[in-house]
């Protein structure tokens, strides 16, 4: 185990360091719901508040045939529609949508591929974006490749020195190991890993974000970081919704897949590495990579014994009732896709042996709800709710500390009592998106919140078991039922109990 006597010689970020160079940044599935909900807004407030040079531009890119001015005037409604946006300040909209264009493109025609490269050159020339270019794949998962491909034939993935060309891919990336290493391939024939992101929107939240200065810029947590003084973990992340409409992909997906294998993973890998050697990207990359490549294979024993699965049935959200999993459009009678999941997550090294971390993932949860807690140790006197620590990822992302005090009087009662810390009580400003983040890393070069190509292939290596076994033809291992508005099956408190274990208070 190395020391924990890590110091952050390296800031991560200051003001100064925060002006991107100016860039095209070219929008694949620009006319999409993502582009829509998350990324234009994400580039507008970038924008807004100076982050986005005035040089850059934004170029959308979508199989709908539509004018430039038609795209603008679909971004504005969409501004006004998004509460990331927030109020559309109007001098702000007219430079702002002075950047946008639009290229109507077939993902499969070379020859589109080859009218967005003159577009491109003719807006190297307009704005002075230095040839260089971001794309972003917001596309289905099964066109990643294809577009990767063209891409690459056509020269555009070709950077002239000093300019630079970068690759962002959406989640999901692959949809199994094998699908994840062949896009991996085909995206290192044409660019060095170091240009590519793998986007994961949970490592752009700001309580995720904060990990690597709560562990290694705080003397009192990592010493006790360890399976010394912790009894276990919980990583919960809780959905009120159900599959709102899609059905259809979430009957080839599940929460397993939607979920665990990218978001909850790499929080996990984040909780449990060992201190990086620096605070680069490549030495954080490697400090995940190192521990994860520790965690413990999913047996037909361990799938049977540790993991927990479960399908949400009819029930209430907010007091009015919600249908089933089963009676969902586009889903089918009988499935037995999983719409919750618990993992228990075990890791053989010096740190971590014998601390279980229990992972899971649900829709139609009694409450929306991302948070870990690290429940540590009792202490010789303790009595009551065990010393846990609370990161709250969303909402109302902030952190609170449980602890044991005693109660005024004579005679000696414990209290359990928490210091708790809001990060918007605290600051009093509002917390940028985790697109907004994550965008501007990506032009500032800094991939430190986004996933290197071995941590995808050895999330989807953890989880292929488990989706081999549940996804068998003759499967005949346990599937749940849990009524919507409940914190899901019953045999996941059941598992817990066996390990002489409860949830923590606030998911009970």
């Amino acid at each position: 185990m190395q020391s924990a006597a890590f110091r952050m010689e390296e800031p991560l970020s200051s003001e100064a360091s925060m002006r991107a160079e100016p860039c095209a940044f070219v929008l694949f599935g620009a006319s999409g719901d993502l582009a829509r909900r998350k990324l234009l807004p994400a580039l507008y407030r970038l924008a807004l508040e100076g982050y986005l040079p005035p040089e850059s531009a934004i170029v959308g890119a979508a199989i709908q045939h539509m004018s430039t001015e038609q795209f603008r005037a679909s971004m504005r409604e969409a501004l006004e529609r998004s509460p990331e946006a927030g109020h559309v300040d109007e001098t702000a909209w007219r430079a702002f949508s002075r950047r946008l264009h639009y290229v109507p493109m077939d993902i499969s025609s070379a020859e589109d591929y080859r009218h967005l490269g003159s577009v491109l050159e003719h807006v190297d020339r307009e704005y002075g974006t230095r040839g260089n270019r971001i794309f972003y794949l917001s596309l289905a998962p099964a066109l990643h490749a294809e577009a990767v491909r063209h891409l690459g034939e056509t020269g555009l993935t070709h950077a002239h020195s000093p300019a630079w060309v970068r690759l962002v891919v959406e989640k999901p990336f692959g949809t199994d190991l094998e699908t994840a290493r062949s896009l991996n391939q085909g995206i290192h024939r044409y660019l060095d890993e170091s240009s590519v992101y793998r986007m994961d929107h949970y490592l752009g939240k700001e309580m995720v974000q904060n990990l690597l200065v709560l562990r290694f810029a705080n003397r009192i947590f990592e010493p006790l970081w360890d399976r010394r003084h912790i009894d276990h973990v919980q990583i919960t992340s809780a959905e009120t919704v159900g599959v709102e409409g899609r059905g259809g992909y979430y009957e080839k997906a599940g929460v397993v897949r939607d979920m665990l294998q990218n978001h909850l993973l790499q929080v996990l890998a984040m909780l449990a590495m060992e201190p990086p050697s620096s605070l680069s990207p490549e030495a954080v990359h490697n400090a995940k990579r190192e521990v994860m490549a520790s965690a413990r294979a999913f047996t037909p024993e361990r799938i049977r014994t540790e993991c927990v699965r479960g399908q949400y049935g009819p029930g209430h959200i907010s007091g009015q009732p919600v249908p089933g999993y089963r009676q969902e459009p586009g889903v089918e009678p009988s499935s037995r896709t999983e719409t919750f999941a618990m993992l228990t997550m075990r890791f053989d090294n010096p740190r971590w042996a014998g601390v279980p971390f229990y992972v899971r993932s649900g829709k139609r949860l009694a409450q929306r709800l991302t948070e870990v807690v690290v429940q540590f140790k009792d202490g010789p006197l303790a009595r009551g709710t065990p010393n846990q620590l609370h990161l709250r990822i969303q909402p109302d992302e902030g952190i609170a500390l449980r602890f044991a005090t005693k109660a005024p009087g004579r005679a000696v009662h414990h209290h359990d009592v928490a210091l708790d810390f809001r990060y918007g009580s605290t600051f009093g400003t509002r917390l940028a998106e985790a697109y907004e983040r994550l965008l501007l890393d990506c032009m500032l070069g800094v991939s430190t919140h986004y996933v290197r190509n071995d941590l995808v292939e050895r999330g989807w290596e953890l989880v292929m078991p488990l989706l081999e076994a549940w996804g068998a033809a003759h499967d005949e291992l346990p599937l749940s039922t849990y009524a919507a508005g409940t914190w899901g099956p019953a045999a996941a408190s059941h598992l817990l109990e066996a390990h002489g274990r409860c949830w923590s208070a606030n998911q009970a």
